[in-house]
């Protein structure tokens, strides 16, 4: 069964920041779970996010999309300057949510400024997560790439799965192979040819062939 259609919303108020996003529960669970979170321009309905869950839910995971607290503020518009701290409150409290539901591995993740923002909490708190899905990571911001946004690499100790497209702006290929000897985790690059930042899911443009793809890849990573 297909579950990619019929996502419930998840509401959870008594933390703060609260939980708002959509939970796809599997037809047959796994005991794994995952929260995976958004760019700076989007928010937790974004094709890739929701093509991705519904894969990964068929596949026997309970995912929760999940609005950063910055996007639940304001509907449109990049976080602020201050915001990124109390995302990763509000990332922290999805993650505590969801295991109240899920009893096995509960992976967390992102794209772009989310998976950022999920791989700045984990440094912080290894025990966080068995492992990160990190979608679209942005190195450094285009053009600009002696901004690099590594600093909390060294201290890094969760498994990583990047996936990067081979023309993202936001870092090449090369650039992200030098910034992952940083991590002291396992880590691996799954690098999908000719996308972008939005690796292939922009406007009415879908890469259908991804989501499974970045499931295999997680499963063989961390199985």
């Amino acid at each position: 069964m297909s579950t990619i259609s019929n996502p419930e919303t998840f509401t959870d108020l008594s933390a703060d920041p609260p939980v708002r996003g959509f939970l796809h529960r599997p037809g047959k669970p796994s005991g794994d779970g995952l929260v995976v979170t958004h760019g700076a321009g989007s928010n937790c309905q974004s094709p890739l996010l929701t093509a991705l869950s519904g894969v990964f839910a068929d596949a026997g995971f309970t995912v929760l999309r999940y609005d950063l607290p910055y996007r639940q503020a304001r509907s449109f518009g990049p976080p602020g300057p201050g915001d990124a701290k109390r995302d990763r409150a509000g990332l922290k409290n999805a993650v505590a949510a969801l295991k109240t539901i899920v009893p096995g591995r509960l992976f967390v993740g992102g794209h772009s400024y989310g998976g950022r923002q999920s791989s700045m909490l984990c440094a912080d708190e290894p025990d966080l997560a068995p492992g990160l899905l990190l979608l679209s990571y942005p190195l450094h911001p285009p053009r600009k790439p002696e901004q690099l946004r590594t600093q909390h690499f060294f201290n890094l100790q969760t498994p990583a799965l990047f996936v990067q497209g081979t023309r993202d702006p936001f870092g090449s290929l090369q650039e992200i192979e030098q910034a992952l000897k940083l991590i002291p985790a396992k880590t691996k690059l799954l690098p999908v040819e000719g996308t972008g930042h939005d690796l292939g899911f922009k406007g009415k443009s879908r890469r259908t062939d991804l989501p499974q793809k970045i499931l295999a890849e997680l499963q063989n990573f961390l199985p």
